[in-house]
């Protein structure tokens, strides 16, 4: 028997639009969260609890039925994010004061890790849209939070994260995009790389040069879709994460609003770090939320597929790689949700704990599928199996929000500069 059925024509029998009646759910109070501990030593809060809950019914409802159709059909689910929205996923560490829910890192992180049980890709870019609404949340100015954010909370308009270029990957500080001074506005100049949302956002949070050469020139401004000067390149074609667009974006003499400047001049490279903080864990969460999938694929497939006249789960190598993905899964999720209370608490030493998860969680993470697909036999590599996919968007985990290379050089120098 098959465990989980994908192909297009369950799709189409699955397929229904998200349930409303979600989204009277009432979220916990955030206050109360962090009193006292994050977690209740090494497990989650009552709250927290309440927080996942949410968010997997959302996702078992919205998510995993139709994520596979999205993937062959290279559909974004704009109807969806906005849906998540709607339980405050749109804006989840964005203050109370700017509309949003409030919450911590280590929340996030769950939200993250349940909607990416059924779609990791779909999961990742409200990660990346929440991480472009907590940048101007974070450091922009009273003016440009009131003429963003009430509009980014909701998803009515969508932010992009734009540091990459093409020049310019895991030396960011070596980007060229320029940013002139003309009176009251900045001109740019410029292109940047493998952008999720590009041609389909409204806002493109984006580090310019303003100064120097290296990190102390570089700042950032929220730059919209439609100014003139603006253009994007065709959809690049990918292994996965065919859920959401990914296109170059193009600057061609925009003229941006210097009120359009997060923080001040010089502070973007700054700024773009500390949005990869939060980045990184999410993208871990997404790899955790992923690899659970399919360990839980796993362990149902090999319940019920039987050769030489057992079921192959009674076979003592088939229980010892199920024991190894779930200790590795297990470790790396403790590792992770223990960076998240780090970031959330500003602790000295979370970029480094937040490069760990990161590396660790994502690398787990393919690990973990990739057994799971050896697991399923020929049926792993068939669409008609969700592993497949999951094989292919947990990939680009390991590259994006930071190289896992560039993740051990953070790591070790931090290590060395105690």
């Amino acid at each position: 028997m098959r465990s989980t059925v994908e192909g297009p024509a369950a799709q189409r029998r699955l397929h229904r639009r998200p349930s409303t009646t979600l989204r009277v759910v009432p979220l916990p109070v955030p206050g109360r969260i962090f009193e006292g501990h994050a977690m209740s030593q090494f497990d989650l809060t009552e709250d927290q609890r309440a927080i996942q809950e949410m968010a997997r019914k959302f996702t078992a409802d919205a998510i995993t039925p139709h994520a596979a159709r999205w993937d062959e059909e290279h559909h974004f689910p704009r109807d969806v994010v906005k849906a998540a929205a709607e339980l405050g996923f749109g804006g989840i560490y964005v203050s109370e004061a700017s509309g949003g829910i409030g919450l911590g890192r280590l929340e996030a992180a769950i939200i993250m890790e349940a909607m990416a049980y059924g779609c990791p890709s779909t999961s990742a870019f409200i990660s990346i849209h929440n991480m472009a609404a907590w940048m101007i949340d974070r450091f922009g100015s009273a003016e440009l939070k009131a003429k963003y954010l009430p509009s980014l909370i909701p998803c009515e308009q969508v932010g992009s994260y734009c540091l990459t270029e093409p020049s310019a990957g895991s030396d960011a500080a070596s980007l060229r995009t320029k940013a002139v001074r003309d009176g009251d506005h900045y001109v740019v100049t410029g292109s940047k790389a493998f952008i999720s949302g590009g041609g389909e956002n409204e806002l493109y949070v984006t580090m310019v040069r303003t100064g120097e050469d290296g990190p102390k020139g570089i700042s950032c401004l929220v730059i919209e879709k439609d100014m003139p000067g603006v253009s994007f390149g065709a959809q690049e074609k990918k292994l996965g994460w065919r859920s959401q667009p990914t296109a170059q974006v193009n600057f061609d003499g925009v003229r941006v609003p210097v009120e359009n400047r997060v923080g001040a001049e010089g502070e973007g490279f700054r700024i773009a770090m500390a949005g990869l903080d939060g980045g990184r864990l999410n993208i871990g969460a997404c790899s955790l939320g992923g690899a659970q999938r399919c360990l839980d694929e796993a362990i149902s497939y090999t319940k019920e597929r039987k050769q030489f006249g057992q079921a192959i789960a009674d076979l003592q190598a088939t229980q010892f790689t199920l024991a190894d993905m779930e200790t590795e899964l297990q470790a790396a999720r403790t590792l992770l949700y223990a960076a998240a209370v780090k970031v959330t608490e500003g602790a000295a030493d979370k970029t480094k704990f937040a490069a760990m998860a990161k590396r660790f969680a994502t690398d787990t993470g393919s690990a973990v599928v990739d057994r799971a697909l050896q697991l399923h036999g020929g049926y792993g590599y068939l669409q008609d199996y969700p592993i497949e996919r999951f094989f292919r968007d947990l990939r680009v985990h390991r590259i994006l929000e930071g190289t896992n290379e560039i993740m051990r050089v953070i790591i070790a120098r931090e290590m060395l500069r105690q």
